[in-house]
């Protein structure tokens, strides 16, 4: 009887999904730390008296520039948690697939291509990984259209938002993942449209607009001002870019989903295998190097060669 050897994994993926990217105790800081600071960045009307800061343009030029810092110490805090050249290589390739996604659509009425594939990712390889694919994928994007400027990190943080709220969804299979997958990128493509608005109403409407900006308001004016703005610009836009996201993952998610859960099975996204004798008595296998006293090795062109 040979001696076999039996695999022993730790720390299984949820439901079958890999965990690209684990979250340490230190990464999971460092990411709600980051997305505490972005939503008060996109929230900043409804928090700063704007009459305090001096020139109403430095408000969000210093908030942009803290972005990108946090960003900065979220990514590498993440990569402390565990991430390798597996999880670096699916993440630029997924970027690169969303960014040349984008400019399919972009300025076609609010059509986007860019969150049906966020979405998936994120629910699949985990929050941490949705996280870090919104950044990028927006990121090479921008590069890819020119689209760089002081937008840029609103954009970032909110196409993050949507990936790590999808990996934090509850679990389940089938027609009802698609179902809660859809729903919530239909919900996310309005929140989202919603926080980019915000984070430049105050600067862009005329000051005599009743939709306008009023500094030192009470908030729920503000609010109410808000509201009728973004559905006045951008409702259209909105729901054009939430139906393309919930049809894209009815008609694609299935596929997809299967497609990117046999990539996170065979890269062996989860903890590493480890191998030892199996404990029934057998001897080990012998190996290439090891014969026992008295054998010597013969070439194989010796034992086969003609006579």
């Amino acid at each position: 009887m040979t001696g076999r050897v039996r695999p022993l994994r730790s720390g299984g993926a949820r439901s079958g999904d890999a965990i690209v990217i684990p979250l340490g105790g230190w990464s999971r800081v460092a990411l709600v730390g980051a997305s505490a600071l972005g939503i008060v960045a996109f929230c900043w009307p409804f928090l700063i008296d704007t009459r305090s800061v001096g020139d109403t343009s430095i408000a969000p030029l210093v908030f942009g520039v803290l972005l990108l810092l946090v960003l900065g110490v979220g990514v590498a805090q993440m990569s402390e948690g565990g991430i390798d050249a597996k999880a670096l290589a699916l993440l630029g390739v997924l970027s690169a697939i969303n960014a040349g996604l984008r400019p399919l659509g972009a300025g076609t009425a609010g059509i986007e291509l860019v969150f049906f594939l966020l979405v998936l990712a994120g629910r699949v390889f985990g929050p941490g990984f949705g996280f870090l694919l919104g950044c990028t994928s927006l990121f090479a994007s921008a590069i890819i259209t020119g689209g760089v400027g002081p937008w840029l990190p609103y954009q970032m943080f909110g196409a993050a938002f949507v990936g790590l709220g999808a990996g934090l969804l509850p679990r389940c299979r089938g027609r009802r993942e698609i179902v809660l997958l859809a729903a919530y990128g239909f919900a996310a493509s309005y929140v989202y449209g919603l926080l980019l608005n915000l984070s430049f109403w105050p600067f862009v409407v005329d000051p005599g607009s009743t939709t306008a900006y009023v500094p030192g308001a009470a908030n729920w004016f503000n609010l109410r001002r808000y509201l009728v703005f973004d559905s006045v610009t951008s409702l259209g836009w909105d729901t054009l870019r939430a139906l393309t996201t919930a049809v894209a993952i009815a008609l694609t998610g299935s596929a997809i989903l299967a497609a990117l859960r046999r990539a996170g099975r065979r890269a062996a996204f989860t903890a590493p295998v480890e191998f030892r004798p199996a404990d029934d008595g057998a001897s080990p296998p012998v190996g290439r190097d090891q014969l026992p006293s008295g054998y010597m090795r013969v070439p194989r062109s010796e034992v086969f060669s003609e006579k």
